[in-house]
């Protein structure tokens, strides 16, 4: 369209300068379009490329510095070992995570159906695992998947123990943290229950010889809530960990009962040559907790021989490599605050 056609439409001369320079923009934007399509028409095969991507994975994986399990046995499954974390919650807190309604009728047969499900998953899980662990050290596996089934049949009795267990710890919540207004808002809100709860279900498996699950358990915890209690660490009765996120319980720590601690708290163990790291791989490396102990926020307590006497407040921000004797206060000094005014 020239500058006369515009002039016919009734369009001002100033306008006419804008119409011109727009019609320009919108040429060179068709024009690139036209370069991007040719560039686009030149196609590649991508079903060789592909195919060469697979050869050349194919032929890395069998160097022997890459970590894989291309085995004809399974070895345990992620995602299965978290359902039977949550079916075991479904049955330690019944009715709380049913996706149905549950009332005197209804529930034998909800607890039956449920006690099968769980049975046939982790006697399955915990027999992968064993077979794998027996694999791996070179062990004859004769009776891996009747061990599955026995510490699967052994946790299903637990369950009420486990019931009583952390309904204490239910109780310990409530009872120390005054923003809760009830059980249920322990059960259904609270990170440091959770993280406990699954806690107590891998720990049960620890105790019993099975690998690898429990660490996957408490791993998934850690993971979504931020807390990161071992398996294998020793926990007494009403425990209660206060927020939670940054929590850290070691392998060998060991907690006796109505402890409470709250978020940042370390329970570990002293840094270690590689050469120590390997000699102390089964002895005792993390500290001891004994009864009615408090230890506040990002307090650190480190070390196999560091023992916290019963009855002792450990403040925030405290480090401590030495034991404490019972009924006894740790704090820091008070620092020096500096205050000016800004003006």
């Amino acid at each position: 369209m020239s500058i006369g056609n515009f002039g016919q439409i009734g369009l001002p001369s100033y306008q006419i300068g804008d119409k011109l320079r727009e019609m320009k923009r919108k040429k060179k934007i068709c024009r690139s379009k036209e370069k991007k399509c040719k560039v686009a028409g030149k196609k590649k095969n991508y079903s060789l490329e592909i195919s060469r991507a697979v050869k050349k994975m194919v032929q890395n994986y069998k160097k022997g510095d890459r970590f894989t399990h291309i085995e004809p046995e399974p070895i345990p499954s992620r995602v299965k070992v978290i359902d039977i974390i949550y079916r075991a919650i479904d049955l330690i807190y019944p009715g709380y995570h049913a996706q149905e309604t549950l009332d005197e009728n209804s529930i034998s047969y909800y607890f039956g159906q449920k006690f099968i499900e769980l049975f046939d998953l982790l006697s399955e899980q915990i027999a992968f695992a064993y077979r794998h662990e027996c694999m791996r050290y070179g062990r004859p596996c004769i009776d891996c998947e009747e061990f599955g089934r026995e510490v699967a049949l052994k946790f299903l009795n637990e369950i009420p123990h486990l019931q009583e267990v952390l309904a204490k710890d239910v109780k310990a919540a409530y009872e120390g943290d005054p923003a809760s207004k009830h059980y249920d808002e322990v059960i259904f809100c609270y990170p440091g229950l959770f993280a406990i709860t699954v806690y107590r279900i891998a720990h049960f498996l620890h105790v019993n010889g099975v690998p690898l699950i429990p660490r996957i358990m408490t791993e998934y915890a850690h993971s979504r809530t931020g807390i990161d209690i071992h398996p294998g660490a020793k926990i007494g009765e009403s425990f209660f960990i206060d927020h939670g996120t940054g929590v850290v319980i070691g392998e060998t720590t060991e907690i006796g009962d109505r402890v409470r601690i709250y978020q940042g708290v370390t329970l570990g163990a002293l840094s270690l040559s590689k050469e120590e790291c390997e000699s102390l791989r089964n002895k005792k490396r993390h500290p001891t907790i004994e009864d009615d102990v408090i230890i506040y926020a990002n307090a650190t307590i480190l070390g196999g021989n560091t023992v916290i006497g019963k009855g002792s407040i450990i403040g925030g921000n405290v480090w401590l490599t030495e034991s404490v004797p019972p009924n006894t206060e740790v704090y820091l000094k008070k620092p020096e605050l500096l205050m000016k005014n800004r003006t």
